[in-house]
């Protein structure tokens, strides 16, 4: 039985994008789509909306068969230590994911998937998507459809932004994504874009993606599949 294979690249701004560009080259010739995780702030200032030519690639991508998942608001910690979307009440989440949302239309990257920064959403914030219009959530251990309350087990396996990079964690992945290709399992890779820019962590996740080809994983991204009812 063969399982599923998702890539997933975040952290993508104007001094990251030309990593993630090349990145995706790589994937389209061996037939991967990617998701993108994408959030409208990130630290140093920077704005989604000021960034035309990263806002052109992203819609450029999707409309190649990318996904484009929400990756936060401005990915501040809201607690010390602690992820954006780690610790926040439902009301405060709510408010979050509403203004993330705005900026997404806006810019014309709208999305119903979102991804939490560090991949980890309260109680709180799980709660809340649904009432901000979402309808597919990616964790650290599952895909939870939150139309059905469905879910697929599968943990990440990254490089970069809360992930390990040293050479160790690299060959562990690759051997991770290996064997849960072969079990038929899903296979989670993610990888920021700025670790793109290593030799190390690049060659690292396309060793994995090969792997996971080779072991009979199917590519496919983070999207909800809205289910007709019967008549």
């Amino acid at each position: 039985m063969s399982g599923a294979l998702i890539v997933s690249v975040s952290g993508i701004r104007d001094d990251t994008c030309d990593n993630a560009a090349e990145f995706a080259l790589e994937l389209d010739k061996r037939g991967v789509a990617q998701s993108l995780l994408v959030a409208p702030r990130l630290k140093d200032k920077y704005r989604l909306t000021k960034d035309e030519n990263t806002q052109d690639w992203l819609r450029g991508r999707r409309d190649l068969g990318d996904a484009i998942v929400l990756h936060g608001y401005d990915q501040a910690a809201t607690k010390r230590r602690r992820a954006e979307f780690a610790a926040l009440p439902r009301h405060e989440a709510r408010l979050r994911l509403m203004a993330a949302d705005r900026v997404m239309e806006q810019t014309g990257l709208r999305t119903r998937v979102f991804a939490a920064p560090r991949w980890i959403a309260s109680p709180g914030a799980v709660a809340a998507l649904p009432e901000a219009g979402f309808r597919m959530l990616a964790g650290l251990s599952a895909i939870h459809d939150l139309d059905t309350g469905s879910l697929v087990r599968a943990r990440v396996l990254g490089i970069g932004e809360g992930f390990k990079a040293e050479p160790w964690w690299c060959r562990a992945l690759v051997i991770g994504a290996g064997r849960t290709a072969r079990r038929g399992g899903t296979v989670r890779l993610a990888v920021s874009a700025k670790q793109l820019g290593r030799s190390g962590p690049r060659q690292a996740i396309l060793d994995a993606v090969d792997l996971a080809l080779y072991s009979g994983a199917t590519p496919g991204v983070y999207e909800h599949v809205r289910r007709v009812r019967a008549a």
